[in-house]
């Protein structure tokens, strides 16, 4: 994995990862119409979920051999009572609201409303770490990011379109990821990132099929073969992204690769446009898009001499 180390391979594998999660929003609104999965149907959604991050974590485990294991491997006992921990939060709630979510609101719109998780990160490290304080690049940032996820929920003619169901849950579930972020963190601190990674989706995988199975119906889900390449599709993007980002994360400073994840909202929105019939983008979107782009670059955007 020496090629990681190259700074211009490393910007490539980060924009791949970012196009790989920008692409979960059009795989999910396609795979729920594909497999027939209802608007109302929590349970098919949860067992949906749970089937892909279950496999998703099963692969980063896999992955995480070739792809080399920063820190000790072995955990602690108190160490399982927190992978049980951030696999409820990052995994279990995140993705509940995230999935029931998504039925009740477009792919671009939750592709920008989900990138706000990225400031919340910024505003609560402030708040947790004595070196990550607020500076006026960061708080610029974060104000270009908040407007633009603010605008996202408005439409032609200056009208807002906010659905709770919808854009309430990406909301809630942008807040949940963000303090899962600062978790995973401080899991990964000490310990391998790949294998809390892999530990996190499945347990959280297997807690959502836990609690989809017991509410399923006859014909929830309908597995079609384009169903199940989608649905083994969004479980290697989960897996290949990130024990990617985590290998780059090992060779490069945070900032370097963090600045990338831009991508992710312009992909999600370009990606959902192209693909899912209905979605168009119309100026407020698109002013929004530039706003939390340029937010996610100036945030995580680093001068020579400048802190």
């Amino acid at each position: 994995m020496d090629i990681l180390k190259k700074k211009w391979m490393a910007a490539l594998t980060a924009v791949f990862c970012s196009i790989l999660w920008g692409s979960a929003f059009p795989v999910l609104k396609l795979s729920y119409e594909e497999m027939s999965i209802a608007p109302d149907d929590v349970s098919a959604k949860l067992v949906f979920a749970g089937i892909r991050f279950l496999g998703a974590g099963i692969m980063v485990l896999m992955l995480s051999i070739p792809l080399g294991r920063k820190g000790r491997t072995r955990f602690a006992k108190k160490d399982y009572l927190h992978l049980l921990a951030l696999g409820t939060l990052q995994t279990f709630l995140l993705y509940f609201f995230f999935y029931n979510g998504l039925s009740y609101t477009t792919g671009m719109k939750s592709s920008i409303i989900m990138a706000g998780e990225n400031f919340l990160v910024i505003l609560l490290a402030h708040y947790m770490y004595k070196n990550d304080r607020l500076s006026w690049k960061k708080t610029l940032g974060m104000i270009l990011g908040f407007v633009g996820v603010f605008l996202a929920n408005f439409e032609v003619g200056f009208t807002l379109s906010f659905v709770f169901l919808g854009d309430g849950f990406m909301l809630i579930a942008a807040t949940i990821g963000a303090f899962g972020t600062m978790y995973a963190k401080w899991m990964s601190a000490r310990r391998s990132p790949f294998l809390v990674s892999g530990w996190q989706l499945s347990i959280g995988g297997f807690l959502l099929l836990i609690a989809g199975f017991p509410g399923m119906k006859e014909d929830s889900l309908v597995f079609t073969l384009k169903g199940n390449l989608l649905l083994v599709y969004s479980m290697f993007l989960s897996a290949i992204a990130f024990s990617l980002w985590y290998a780059i994360l090992s060779f490069h400073k945070a900032g370097e690769i963090t600045m990338f994840r831009f991508v992710i909202p312009v992909a999600g929105v370009f990606l959902s446009a192209a693909f899912i019939p209905g979605e168009v983008l119309n100026p407020y979107m698109a002013f929004a898009l530039v706003l939390v782009s340029a937010g996610i670059v100036v945030v995580n955007w680093r001068n020579r001499g400048v802190s």
